[in-house]
């Protein structure tokens, strides 16, 4: 958390991102791997390419720089509707270089589910009884935050196993408000899928059915959320989560960030 003034406000900015490190890379089911190269090492590039030997480098040491392997969904990020499946509301499912930017910024609001279960459904009728609670009705383009807790769990063994999630029904009735952005501080915006694998082999549900409902009713996810207990109000902040701009993929990682001003 930060906070500054600037321009006569009061402004603090909450960052709501995880970090990528080596040391959570066990525990992901997407695994990272970040390789660091010190200063000392671009040297040998700089003679190699250009002739600048290390007598040319103040104190011999040259630049830093780090190489990352990892897929679009790892750490912080936003799933586009071209993640979900190929056609979305019967039409071509947009990449997320194709995600309108306007989805990615705007109000927040922020959705208390921590007395849910570990692999416990978010319906839209616990969707409802929390904004009566707090006393708010979602309005177009309103960028809804899902506080689970879960983040609390990032970077131990199976953590993306240790959440609730969002039903269809939740997620059904939250675009029909004009929602366009949903996020969640878990690993997946759906429950668990060992949860969801059994009941779909019970034949109870559908296999990933809160982003399913992407296939029918345009819609991003945040996920790997954190930090949402550092909000200090459930809403009238602003949310900014561009997501980097990657050609035709499927999701793109995000600097997520909550943003609250007020006059001095």
């Amino acid at each position: 958390m930060e906070t500054f003034e600037r321009n006569g406000k009061r402004i603090t900015l909450i960052d709501l991102s995880d970090q990528l490190d080596n040391a959570t890379r066990p525990y992901e089911l997407n695994p990272h791997e970040i390789h660091y190269s010190k200063h000392e090492e671009s040297v040998s590039v700089t003679e190699k390419i250009l002739g600048i030997g290390k007598e040319h480098w103040q104190d011999g040491q040259g630049w830093a720089v780090e190489e990352v392997t990892l897929s679009t969904h790892s750490g912080t990020h936003i799933d586009a509707p071209y993640h979900y499946g190929p056609v979305s509301g019967g039409k071509p499912a947009r990449t997320i270089d194709q995600v309108p930017l306007h989805w990615c910024y705007g109000n927040g609001v922020v959705l208390d589910m921590r007395h849910k279960a570990i692999g416990e459904g978010i319906t839209d009728l616990d969707v409802q009884k929390e904004l009566d609670r707090i006393r708010y009705s979602i309005k177009p383009y309103d960028i809804v935050l899902v506080h689970t807790g879960a983040s609390k769990q990032f970077g131990t063994p199976n953590y993306p196993f240790k959440q609730p999630g969002l039903t269809k029904s939740a997620v059904e009735w939250l675009l029909d408000q004009g929602v366009r952005l949903i996020g969640i501080d878990a690993w997946g915006l759906d429950r668990p899928f060992d949860v969801m694998a059994r009941e779909a082999k019970e034949g109870k549900t559908q296999f990933w059915e809160a982003h399913l409902v992407g296939r029918d009713k345009e819609y991003g996810q945040i996920e790997k959320l954190c930090n949402l207990d550092q909000i200090p109000k459930p809403f009238g902040f602003q949310v900014c989560a561009f997501p980097i701009n990657v050609a035709n993929a499927s999701g793109g990682w995000s600097r997520v960030v909550a943003i609250l001003e007020e006059e001095m």
